[in-house]
This record gives structure tokens, C-alpha cells and sequence, in this order.
């Protein structure tokens, strides 16, 4: 029994105990007249301002100018969990936080994304491809989890009332080139993929050639061809897909871009007399786009699913920042990469059939469409990587340093001609170019997903999944992700993915 919690039924037979002679009142008809109507000045007020600004926005046609300067998208004064960087990370880790809730608004979720257009994300700029064809058991595993999800994705993310999802899925597949001094290597990654359950073949170059007519196998030794969940699929409908779901669901989606967090710290002696500073994130600030206006969340956990700018908010909770040589003083190592992707027309270019085909020279390309387009490119030397200040192509890059390899390896390509082209970011870990997925050790309630150096998008789905197990059950259940931990970087213990493109 809850402690001074009255009943009135019990009370009104002792209050008419009190009055014997009272005389017995006949019950009357209640009439209800409600409430008078009040005038609300402030609905008035917003009336008001959205005729005045709707006026402006007459006498100004074709202008992007937003009068008064209200913001949208202002996030909550608290959040169970504040998750850094709306990509398709992002809203993975959200959706997924939601679907494993205990209950209908257990959890306060917001996404803070500065690029709500996503002119700049890596997710839109990648050329969407899932492969099962890596040298490792959790990259392999993750990949095969993701097709399982791309191939029901209407029963996770398809929402009540609207469109099917059309995931524009095609699974033509991969087919990786090794010269003579990689086949080695190839066929042992192949024995991997197969222990873990993908359908990948080796082929000969005379079966090569023969599966692949307008292939030139000249120094090709051996190749690998993925039978199964490996093709492309179109980004953007993935990242609107998971965004939707995730805010049906109750996901906040906050426009702006975290500045700043405030941190409470402690500072514990080790057994050597070596101070170790432990902090927390209390607070995340947030710039609102176009606007003066700042707002600060109050928040339990942060994660940091930034991508190529992961690096940068991870020194704004104090990761890297103590002295060198100690623990507080080890960086995220994540940085920007940029990329180019070229599209092409080659009308006697291979046929429906292509595969995303990757050289011996780590060149690559797949086909684009059914009208004789293809997209492709490769990835620069240490000497020759770009500045990230900007996304402009360097057309020369292809002419001088990709269609010659092309050509080479299909003589049809040879009489291309270059349509468009664009460039994207890589989150790329400059360590050893596989993720960062878990919690610091120092800053105890920042959880990283970050740094998959071009292959995030078709991992997203299983990383978004393992976070919130790691987060809410404090273990992972889908795939065990523990070697891509932070510690191994304090330890120097690096994972070497042999399949990177």
C-alpha cells in the first residue's frame, strides 16, 4: 500500500456519519458549461510571424533567405543518448536503439547532423557496394548480415501506409584480380570467406575469360567471384530509409552541429603513482545552422559516428588531448580521405552482367545503369593524396592514373568518354584502416563508430545493431566487434583487413 494515498469512497460514509439529522439532499443534474474560451496570444503571435514570413518569402521569390531566423529541428534540454553525425551510421545505431527498447519511449535518442541536405556525406557520395570478399571473420560476418537486412528491409524499416522500399539492389556481385604474387594471398582470403559461409568461387584466367569475354586476363593469376549477397544498391534510399523508421520511432533529429561538450572528470593513481584522468560527457552543445541560436543537451552517453570528421569531435571530449606518451594523450586516429568516383559511356563496354570488378593495380569499376554507363576509380598513393579542404576532382587523375589500367583490362574502354564525376570522404583510420567500434576507457560514456576507411555503408547495419547491444545490454550478441576496441590502439595491436579497395 502506497503511503498517504486517500480514498474518497472510503471518506464519504464517515462524513455522513458526522450529520445524522442532516436532511437527505435529492442528487441534481449536473449542467457543464465548460471552460470559458480564453484567447491563446501566443498562437495569435505565431499566426502572426508565419503570415509575416510567408509575406517576405512572397516579396523575395527564388531567394533560400529564411526571415527571423527561427531554426528548425532545435533538440530536446535532455537526451538518454545524443549519437554525433546523421549518416547512415548514425541513423543505424538510432533505429536500432529504438527496435531494442524495452518499452515505447524508454529511451530519449537525438541525432545531430550539421549537413541535413548531405551535400558532403561519404554515405551519398559512396558507389554503394556490399561485398562478403575481406580477409576478416568480422568484416565477412557483418557484410553477410547486412544482405540479410537489405533483402528484408521492408519488414524492418517499411512503414504503415506508405511505398514499399525499393532498395535498388544489384547483385551482379565482386571479382577481385590477383598477379602472380597475390594469388596466394587471394586464395587464402577465399578459404576465410568460405569458412564463414560465403558462396565465392576461384576462377582460372582461361575461366575467367570464359565467364568474361571482353576481359583481358594478361597477367591476372587467379580471381575470386562473389555468387551471393555481393553487388551495389543505391545509398540515398538506404540512409532516407533507416532516417524515416528511426524518427516514426521516436528518434529526434536535431539540425546543427555539436561545438563543444562540457565533461566532469576524476583523477585516480595507479599502483605506479601514474595520475589517470576518468571523465564523462554531461553536456553537448550544439550550433544551429544560419543562426546565433545554441542549444545544449544534457546528456548520459555520446556516440561518435562522424565519420571523416569523428577525429575532431572526439578531441572535443578530451581524446588525445593529455600529454604525449600517456594514455589521455592517444588520438582517434581517424582523418578525411578524399576520393573521386568518374562516371563513363562506353557503348560496346561490357554487358549486363559486369560485376564490380577490382584490378590487380587496385583499379576498380562496375556498370552504372543499362545504357553503356559505368562508374569507377582508384584509390591514391601516399604521394599523391589530395586536399581535403574541398570536394573538386582532379580530372588529370583519370586521364593520367586510371584509364590506362582500365583500357588495358578492357580494350573496349579504350574509346570512353567521361561523363561526370564527383569526390566523397573517407573516414579513414590512419592505424590500420579498420574501424573503431566500442567505448573509451578514459571518457567512460563516449562509444565510438567510426573510422571503416570505405567500407562503412555496407556494415552500417550490422554496426548499428552491436552498438546498441554493447549499449543497452553491456555485451555484443550479433557479431563480436571487441577487436576493433579503442585499447588496442593504446596497445599498438593493429588489424590488418587484406581486402581493402
Amino acid at each position: 500500500m502506497i503511503a498517504g494515498r486517500l480514498s474518497l469512497g472510503r471518506l464519504r460514509p464517515l462524513a455522513a456519519a458526522a450529520q445524522p439529522f442532516a436532511r437527505p439532499v435529492e442528487p441534481r443534474r449536473q449542467f457543464r458549461t465548460g471552460k470559458p474560451r480564453q484567447r491563446d496570444l501566443f498562437q495569435d503571435l505565431g499566426k502572426e510571424i508565419a503570415d509575416f514570413r510567408t509575406k517576405l518569402k512572397e516579396a523575395h521569390p527564388g531567394s533560400d533567405w529564411n526571415p527571423l531566423g527561427i531554426s528548425k529541428g532545435l533538440p530536446p534540454e535532455r537526451a538518454d543518448i545524443v549519437i554525433v553525425g546523421g549518416g547512415v551510421i548514425g541513423w543505424s545505431i538510432a533505429f536500432w536503439l529504438k527496435m531494442r527498447e524495452p518499452h515505447r519511449e524508454a529511451i530519449r535518442v537525438v541525432v545531430v547532423e550539421r549537413d541535413i541536405r548531405y551535400t558532403k556525406a561519404s554515405t551519398v557520395l559512396s558507389v554503394g557496394g556490399i561485398r562478403q570478399q575481406f580477409s576478416l571473420p568480422e568484416n565477412i560476418k557483418m557484410s553477410q548480415f547486412s544482405a540479410d537486412f537489405l533483402r528484408s528491409i521492408n519488414d524492418y524499416l517499411g512503414i504503415f501506409n506508405e511505398p514499399p522500399i525499393d532498395i535498388q539492389f544489384n547483385p551482379s556481385g565482386y571479382v577481385f584480380l590477383a598477379s602472380e604474387e597475390g594469388a596466394a594471398v587471394l586464395e587464402e582470403n577465399v578459404q576465410i570467406q568460405r569458412s564463414e559461409g560465403a558462396e565465392v568461387s576461384l576462377l582460372s584466367p582461361a575461366q575467367l575469360k570464359k565467364r568474361f569475354p571482353w576481359l583481358n586476363t594478361d597477367g591476372v593469376a587467379l580471381a575470386s567471384h562473389g555468387l551471393e549477397n555481393e553487388g551495389w544498391f543505391d545509398p540515398w534510399t538506404l540512409l532516407n530509409a533507416l532516417r524515416r523508421k528511426a524518427m516514426s520511432m521516436g528518434v529526434y533529429q536535431s539540425v546543427g552541429e555539436v561545438t563543444s561538450f562540457s565533461c566532469a572528470s576524476n583523477e585516480l593513481v595507479t599502483a605506479d603513482g601514474m595520475p589517470i584522468r576518468f571523465s564523462r560527457i554531461t553536456y553537448a552543445h550544439v550550433q544551429m545552422p544560419d543562426s546565433i541560436e545554441h542549444s545544449t543537451i544534457e546528456c548520459a552517453l555520446v556516440v561518435n559516428a562522424a565519420g571523416a570528421w569523428s577525429g575532431s569531435v572526439a578531441e572535443m571530449a578530451g581524446v588525445g588531448k593529455g600529454p604525449p606518451e600517456s594514455l589521455e594523450g592517444i588520438e582517434l586516429p581517424v582523418k578525411p580521405k578524399k576520393r573521386y568516383v568518374y562516371v563513363w559511356h562506353c557503348p560496346d563496354g561490357p554487358g549486363l552482367e559486369t560485376p564490380m570488378l577490382i584490378d590487380t593495380t587496385g583499379a576498380y569499376f562496375r556498370r552504372e545503369g543499362i545504357a553503356g554507363n559505368y562508374l569507377g576509380s582508384l584509390s591514391p598513393t601516399e604521394e599523391e593524396e589530395p586536399d581535403t579542404q574541398d570536394l573538386e576532382v582532379d580530372h588529370e587523375f583519370f586521364q593520367e592514373k586510371i584509364w590506362p589500367k582500365l583500357a588495358h583490362r578492357v580494350p573496349a574502354f579504350e574509346s570512353l568518354k567521361v561523363k561526370s564525376s564527383w569526390a566523397g570522404y573517407y573516414d579513414y583510420n590512419t592505424f590500420d584502416q579498420n574501424p573503431v567500434i566500442g567505448r573509451h576507457p578514459l571518457v567512460q560514456n563516449l562509444y565510438f563508430a567510426t573510422g571503416f576507411s570505405g567500407h562503412g555503408l555496407q556494415h552500417s547495419l550490422a554496426v548499428g545493431k552491436c552498438i546498441a547491444e554493447l549499449i543497452l545490454e553491456g555485451e555484443y550478441k550479433t557479431v563480436d566487434l571487441g577487436r576493433f576496441c579503442f585499447e588496442r590502439i593504446m596497445k599498438g595491436n593493429k588489424i590488418l583487413e587484406r581486402n581493402i579497395i
